[in-house]
């Protein structure tokens, strides 16, 4: 009877052996006895494009500073005479999204093409047919941009099919496509599955963008990738490859894209406006801890601690208060800060929203109506502002900027020095990058609005000086000036 059953489990296992045998290759192949990432390819690699970017910068001749005098007629004659600047190039990728006549629009990533803007961008087309292109719109919060090239009468190109980054999961196959490292390299295709969603919370230095919910994939990801599409397995594109995390510079298994439903929400706005107007409520939200659970004594983690309610704002108007915690937004749950910016940022600009907190252990309701996020404004007059922009050397950002954060800027007023230029009246002075500028001429600057007017008054007035009141550091506030001429 042992033996009997024995033999029994053995043929058993045996079968089932030989049907994994035969299963198996149907996962991995199709009818044709190739892979199903074989048509995949095929059907999106004529819709991705390779991207290289050039633009000029001061070359570093200019930027040394040396106390001998290179531009003398003595080291002219053995050096020969130095450049004033220098080219430097920018390699990605990117896909296209829309045809409208001989118009054709792609997407990539504002980190490739944003240091474009008095620049040239050249694209490459998969049949290898070069394009000059123009920026038509860049949004920093997302990181996404949308490029434009014009092909020839009757030319039709392939377009890249939008899916849902919403329905993917987590051990979901995906594909990476781009130009890794070269454009020599263009058209390279990897494989890899969704290793997490919705991460958020990442630095990837100044360009960090402010809203994130990437997707991290360990699909092969390189620089050159960035752009690129992150395409499921029914061949539709889910994500914009855009970031990587490295100790070596290159791919270690944890790549980041950006969900393409954040994309599709601010594609319409960059085609149409070359800007992203966002729903803005005047709140800076923080995390909610462990630590601060206990001590507010909240029944969960989920929501956000107002650390912040700046003046005047749809959030001040409505009643909010620092301490107060959100935990519903127009009747959506509050999660985390990540996802309170994306449920605000896309909220209709001037209606009235229910927003849910929890104040001293009592839930309320408090209802604000939004308005345009106030950057909205600035982005719709670069022309009017290119002027002033280096004025007297000087850059500036406005003190809710993400610059401004990053330098962990606390003033309430003001603009922050972002940028002096070489050999400028502001190279010569005090003024440093990260001071404060609160003051014009004792003309108040409360922000870059402010800063603007008042320097488009004094540059037609006739002067060999200006008196600016900054603050240097935490607490160092005084006078500079800066001489004109």
């Amino acid at each position: 009877m042992y033996k009997l059953k024995t033999i029994v489990i053995s043929l058993v296992i045996l079968i089932l052996f030989s049907y994994s045998l035969v299963a198996l290759p149907q996962l991995v192949v199709d009818e044709t006895g190739h892979s199903p990432f074989v048509k995949i390819s095929k059907d999106i690699l004529s819709s991705v494009v390779n991207i290289k970017v050039e633009w000029e910068v001061e070359s570093q001749y200019k930027e040394f500073k040396s106390p001998f005098p290179f531009d003398d007629d003595f080291f002219k004659f053995f050096f020969g005479p130095q450049p004033d600047k220098r080219k430097s190039y920018n390699f990605g990728s990117g896909f296209i999204i829309l045809q409208d006549g001989r118009d054709v629009y792609i997407l990539t990533n504002n980190h490739v093409v944003g240091k474009s803007t008095e620049g040239e961008i050249t694209v490459t087309l998969s049949d290898k047919l070069k394009y000059d292109a123009e920026i038509i719109g860049l949004d920093n919060k997302t990181d996404v941009a949308v490029i434009k090239i014009e092909v020839a009468k009757g030319n039709e190109v392939n377009i890249a099919p939008l899916g849902d980054s919403d329905n993917i999961e987590v051990g979901d196959w995906v594909l990476a496509i781009g130009s890794p490292f070269s454009e020599n390299l263009s058209g390279t295709v990897t494989v890899g599955i969704v290793s997490a969603k919705g991460r958020a919370g990442l630095s990837f230095g100044k360009e960090s963008p402010l809203y994130q919910d990437y997707i991290q994939t360990d699909a092969a990801i390189n620089p050159g990738n960035s752009g690129g599409p992150l395409v499921d397995i029914k061949g539709e594109v889910i994500g914009i490859n855009s970031a990587i995390s490295t100790v070596s510079g290159g791919n270690i298994g944890i790549g980041f894209a950006i969900p393409i439903n954040i994309v599709k929400k601010v594609i319409n706005d960059l085609i149409e406006k070359g800007y992203v107007e966002r729903a803005y409520l005047g709140v800076l939200p923080q995390e909610i801890t462990p630590d601060i659970q206990e001590s507010f004594n909240l029944p969960s983690l989920e929501g956000i601690l107002i650390a912040k309610v700046e003046k005047d704002t749809p959030a001040d108007e409505a009643g909010l208060k620092k301490g107060d915690v959100i935990i519903e937004f127009d009747d959506q749950p509050v999660k985390n800060v990540s996802k309170f910016r994306l449920i605000v940022a896309d909220s209709k600009i001037g209606e009235k929203v229910d927003i849910k907190i929890i104040r001293k252990g009592k839930e309320l309701i408090k209802k604000a109506k939004l308005e345009a996020y106030p950057e909205t404004e600035i982005a719709k007059k670069p022309s009017e502002q290119k002027d002033s922009y280096k004025w007297l050397g000087i850059e500036v950002q406005d003190i809710d900027s993400d610059y401004a954060k990053q330098m962990k800027i606390s003033s309430d007023e003001g603009v922050v020095v972002s940028k002096i230029v070489n050999d400028s009246p502001a190279d010569g002075s005090e003024l440093k990058v990260g001071d404060v500028i609160f003051e014009i001429d004792y003309q108040e600057i409360k922000d870059i609005d402010d800063y603007y007017s008042i320097i488009d008054k004094l540059k037609k007035e006739d002067r060999n000086s200006v008196l600016l009141y900054v603050l240097t550091g935490k607490d160092y506030y005084h006078y500079i000036a800066i001489k004109i001429n």
